[in-house]
């Protein structure tokens, strides 16, 4: 006998994990019947996190404090690690790099006056392990593997000194990282046709990130690493990788460098007067079409809802999202922000091969001047 089928809007069949239907009818089994229930019955909590962009599964508690109350709950949508997450998690790199690495003291190769306020560049979806050939049949072939991921490194790394204007540099990594974990999305959603295992895919990641520092290092005074760890691509996976590569360039270069790994799907940083929000554009759980390439009134609404309870008025906000493979920076849809799509590191996969087109690849490199201008050195992989 089947499962009965629920009439479910399309924020809560995403909740659930199901494909959107155009008739918003889903067969739901009895633990998802008792999970849509709890969603209703806390719909306002939904609401709180997703207005701070806040996964409410990852939130123990909430507390909202006003001129006049104070209130603080238990949040009943709360999900607690499973014991392989929490083995992830505790994994303790400081204790195995600790000894093994001596901090260097290195003095900058550049001897000029630097014009801009600080550099930055922004990098997303690079998909270590992807095969964007499995069959040997995809529509326009190609290869992304250890190879020609080590000759786009060096192509970013030489446009980014040859377009340096600063000695500060901030770069951001948007998220996808890693194509994958066990042939999987870190949703486990559906398979993914990859051209390395695990390990040999964290091998090759962790060298990526630690070559790009060690090339960049001695150019700089200080360089700012910001990585997102909540996608729907690496996930957890993504999260290990960076971890191991904060502790370690941390320990290396100490005072030269700082590395934050973004757990939230979205969250902000101040630099100059500019903030900068970040997001991959889908989470880990939840988002499963995310934030579109394309402004819509909806997105512009949730962006605003973000940019009112953070506080951000009277900056200039930048959003800056990876995810959609396209580059489209729109400036002016919103008064209040600019909303950046930037393009994939990698190659396109098979699957967007088929279903869209040979889309473009690269990586964004911007110089922020004090006078409020900004240029944009973009690079576009032939």
């Amino acid at each position: 006998m089947s499962s009965p089928k629920f009439y479910v809007t399309d924020k809560y069949a995403l909740l659930l994990g199901k494909n959107i239907s155009r008739l918003k009818r889903y067969r739901l089994n009895p633990q998802e019947v008792v999970k849509l229930k709890q969603l209703k019955e806390n719909e306002g909590i939904l609401t709180a996190c997703e207005n701070v962009g806040v996964n409410a599964e990852t939130a123990p508690m909430l507390w909202l404090k006003t001129k006049t109350e104070s209130v603080r709950i238990t949040n009943p949508l709360f999900k607690k690690l499973s014991e392989e997450e929490k083995n992830i998690k505790d994994i303790d790199f400081l204790n195995i790099f600790k000894d093994k690495i001596k901090p260097i003291t290195l003095k900058l190769i550049d001897n000029f006056q630097p014009i801009a306020l600080f550099d930055r560049l922004v990098y997303t979806d690079v998909h270590i392990g992807m095969n964007v050939n499995p069959d040997g049949y995809s529509l326009y072939g190609g290869l992304w593997n250890e190879e020609k991921l080590t000759e786009r490194l060096k192509l970013m790394i030489k446009h980014t000194l040859d377009n340096k204007k600063s000695n500060n540099l901030f770069i951001h990594e948007l998220g996808d990282f890693m194509d994958g974990w066990d042939g999987f999305t870190t949703r486990g959603g559906h398979s993914l046709p990859q051209n390395m295992d695990n390990q040999k895919a964290f091998d090759t990641a962790l060298t990526f990130k630690i070559q790009l520092i060690d090339a960049l290092i001695p150019h700089y005074d200080k360089i700012k690493c910001i990585n997102i760890c909540n996608d729907n691509h690496a996930g957890s996976f993504g999260y290990i990788v960076n971890s191991a590569f904060k502790t370690y360039i941390e320990l290396k270069y100490v005072e030269r460098i700082e590395v934050i790994n973004q757990r939230r799907f979205i969250d902000h940083y101040t630099q100059d007067n500019i903030t900068f929000i970040l997001t991959h554009g889908k989470d880990d759980k939840s988002l499963k079409f995310g934030f579109k390439p394309i402004l819509d009134s909806r997105q512009i609404e949730k962006i605003k809802n973000y940019i009112d309870e953070n506080r951000l008025h009277g900056q200039k906000i930048e959003f800056s999202k990876g995810d959609s493979h396209q580059y489209i920076f729109d400036n002016s849809t919103s008064k209040h922000f600019s909303y950046q799509n930037f393009p994939a590191f990698s190659p396109p996969s098979n699957w967007v091969q088929t279903n869209f087109q040979n889309s473009i690849s690269g990586f964004v490199h911007f110089n922020y001047y004090k006078n409020g201008q900004k240029s944009v050195n973009d690079f576009i992989f032939q």
